[in-house]
Parts: structure tokens; sequence; C-alpha cells
């Protein structure tokens, strides 16, 4: 594994083109705008590197993410949201990225933490964690994606609903209503995300890049609209190496050996 240099509270690491991007801002992880800063520029080279096929996102310790850092929301003024507002400019670059992005949740992920996993392609959630979005408790509601995102993964009344109470999931809930695609055991969580990490940094990733493309902009469309991206995409598709690898490999009987290109 290669470390790769990186602001003062992300670290970054490289194995076999899977990038893990680590949050480190003790005691909680909490994000401020100098966070926001260090991940916009971590993940922004890693984002764009061809040979970088899986973006993993993790914190240490007990959180994930906490959320914002209530020192800094305290002052309740317009430059102060704006100084935050950064954060939902991380989301995108996940949520946009041309390669599968998997959020690590090893600990607890409230609020904004919350909102970044719902960027990410998948959720895998550690046994003993936590998620949710109590920011009713504050007096705010979830304002840096979550009012968006949580009602296109789960339905508008759901989402309300766990935003209206505050309501903060064991991982068990959580994958119960989809809000995490799988739980693992604590012992086991750092193995499968280097499992699953491997898997989808094989597959090809020029192929999920223009499916993840195709899905989010297809869906403000009519389907008419919808059909003709695909079929653009589509004739795109075919002039890939992979997919040519993937047709051939199954004629040969052979497992593909995409090269994400």
């Amino acid at each position: 594994m290669t470390a790769v240099s990186a602001p003062q509270h992300v670290r970054v690491s490289v194995s076999d083109a899977v990038a893990t991007v680590t949050i480190d801002r003790p005691p909680a992880n909490a994000f401020d705008p100098a966070l926001i800063a260090d991940l916009l520029t971590a993940l922004k080279p890693l984002v764009a590197d061809p040979t970088v096929r899986c973006l993993v996102l993790r914190g240490t310790g007990r959180f994930f993410v906490a959320g914002a850092d209530i020192r800094v929301m305290r002052e309740l003024t317009e430059e102060t949201q704006r100084a935050m507002r950064p954060w939902v400019q991380v989301q995108r670059m996940l949520e946009t990225a041309p390669k599968p992005v998997v959020a690590a949740i090893n600990g607890h992920a409230l609020g904004g933490g919350a909102e970044l996993t719902l960027a990410c392609d998948m959720r895998v959630m550690t046994e003993s964690a936590t998620i949710g979005f109590p920011e009713i408790e504050l007096g705010l509601f979830p304002g840096a994606g979550g009012s968006q995102r949580l009602p296109r993964l789960l339905g508008a009344h759901r989402a309300k609903l766990l935003m209206i109470e505050g309501t903060r999931l064991t991982a068990a809930e959580a994958l119960r209503i989809g809000l995490v695609d799988e739980v693992v055991a604590d012992a086991e969580f750092s193995a499968r995300i280097d499992e699953l990490a491997a898997s989808l940094a094989a597959k090809p990733t020029r192929t999920v890049g223009l499916l993840k493309d195709i899905v989010e902009r297809g869906l403000d469309l009519p389907l008419e609209d919808a059909l003709e991206l695909e079929f653009a995409a589509v004739l795109e598709l075919i002039r890939t190496g992979d997919a040519a690898e993937g047709l051939q490999a199954f004629l040969d009987k052979r497992t593909p050996s995409f090269d994400g290109r």
C-alpha cells in the first residue's frame, strides 16, 4: 500500500487501484471549512486519476463523521452558512465520480456525516455504528444535501419522518429500511471493505462511470428523452476496450480482465 500526501485532516492511501480516503479530525471527525477544503483537495486528483478505479471513504475511531462542527454552526450568520456550504461540493464530487464510491461507515454517521454517505454508490456499515439526521433537535434540518437526497433514496414520506423525528438508527434498522446496503460485524469490517473495494475496482470502470451519469441525468428527464440519453451512452460504450474484452471473454469462457478504458 502506498501512502499519498494529503492535507491535515485527511489521509489517503492507494493500493491496487483502490484509493482509501480517511477523515481524521478527532474527537468526532466533525467538519468545518478547513476539513471541507482538505477533502476537496484530496479527492480532486483521485476522481480524475484513471488508475484509481474505486474510492473508499471512511472515518477514524468511533465516528465516520459526526456532522458539522457546532462551534462553527452556532454562529447563525449567512457568512457561516456560505463557508460551510462547500460540503455539498464534496458530495457532488463523490456522486459524479466516474468510478464506484463506497462509504465505509466505520462508526457513527450523524447529520452532515449521514448526508455524506448518501452521495456514495454503496453504504457499508459496521454493526456497532449508528446513523441519522438529528438536526431537528438543534432547530435545524439536513440542509447540506440530506433534505433532497434522502427522499430520492427512501421516498418522501419515510424521509420526512426520519428528519422530523430526528431518528438515530442502529445498523440493523438502517439496513431494514434501505438506508445502507450491508452491515458487517465490527471485527470483520475492514476485511469486508477491502474485499468489496477490490471487487469493484476489477469492474469495467468506464462502464460504471457512464452508468452513474445516465442514471442521474435521466431521473429528471421525460422517459423518451432519457432513452435517447441512454442510447447515446450505449454508442459511447461500445467503443470502449472493456466492452470488447467483456464480450470476448464470454465467448472464450474465461473471466474478463478489464482495464477501465
